[in-house]
């Protein structure tokens, strides 16, 4: 299957997009040989601001130019966007509802190598908390060069997620992402799979091994976790019955929490969550640690199955 890396993909998509938006400008917090801003500050060096290792003070920065009319992209690890500048995305971003995109690279545990002080496995949980602020998860780096997009279109602050590593190329020939809607990426009648990120490719390939054993799987992409598509959501889950949520992130407060939300609100069934423990993961290869840490094909073939013997 095709791969590419969101973070390179994110940084040329800067640039495709650069003479269309001529208000975006682009802050990093000195890693934009990473998050491949560097792209963008190399072809438009008067609309990029390297602020240095001050990531609280990156996201004022953005908040002041947006009430200037300009459109700020803010880069940084996933980890340093949700915790450093948790308060001035909160009092200045969000309070005052300004147009800045945030995107969060590195997420999940794709910052692999550093260990749990680089590993993001709460950010969605904290973004998604935050008022008026729209949470993206692109499932590949396609899907990530849309929610850039459509987020450089919307007249609010937005959370936009995205890994490090190279992954499957999805949706290249697929319908656009549309934010606030979810992807039936396949029809099924016994068991609802919700999935965000990474794992989605994993999500696919557990249907079609299901389908083998006779199990049938409505799947959903969820790529929008707030607003949540919460009609296509229902609909599903009251004709399965049962709901398993696969994600990168902490099964606290992240795709699971906000999928368990809607349903407790508006049709509770069964349900299961795929994701990270509550627990630091450790430094090694990606695709081994997301296995070891309960995300993989297995487990979230070992967990559908289980569900449905309840």
């Amino acid at each position: 299957m095709k791969e590419a890396s969101m973070r390179i993909v994110f940084g040329q998509s800067l640039v495709e997009l650069a003479d269309r938006f001529p208000q975006m400008v682009v802050l990093d917090a000195d890693v934009s040989t990473s998050t491949q801003t560097l792209v963008f500050g190399k072809a438009y060096p008067q609309r990029f601001f390297n602020v240095g290792v001050a990531e609280a003070n990156m996201a004022d920065i953005a908040g002041g130019m947006a009430t200037c009319g300009l459109r700020p992209v803010v880069s940084t690890f996933a980890i340093f966007v949700s915790i450093k500048c948790t308060d001035q995305i909160r009092n200045v971003a969000c309070y005052n509802n300004l147009p800045v995109v945030f995107v969060g690279g590195y997420a999940g545990l794709s910052d692999s190598f550093d260990g749990a002080s680089h590993q993001s496995v709460i950010d969605l949980a904290i973004m998604r908390a935050m008022p008026n602020m729209t949470v993206i998860v692109p499932a590949d780096a396609v899907e990530l060069k849309q929610a850039l997009e459509q987020s450089l279109c919307h007249n609010g602050p937005t959370f936009i997620r995205a890994c490090r590593n190279p992954t499957p190329v999805l949706f290249e020939n697929g319908p656009p992402l549309e934010i606030g809607k979810i992807r039936k990426v396949r029809s099924g009648s016994d068991l609802t799979i919700c999935v965000c990120g990474v794992p989605t490719f994993m999500a696919v390939e557990a249907a079609e091994q299901l389908a083998k054993e006779g199990i049938s799987v409505d799947l959903l992409e969820v790529s929008t976790l707030k607003p949540m598509d919460v009609e296509t959501l229902v609909t599903s889950a009251s004709k399965t019955g049962r709901v398993l949520t696969v994600e990168e992130h902490s099964i606290i407060g992240g795709l699971g929490g906000a999928v368990a939300e809607m349903l407790g609100r508006h049709c509770p069934v069964r349900m299961d969550f795929v994701g990270i423990e509550d627990r630091f993961a450790e430094s090694g290869p990606y695709i081994p640690l997301l296995a070891k840490y309960g995300i993989s094909q297995e487990a979230i073939m070992r967990k559908a199955r289980t569900l449905l013997a309840e």
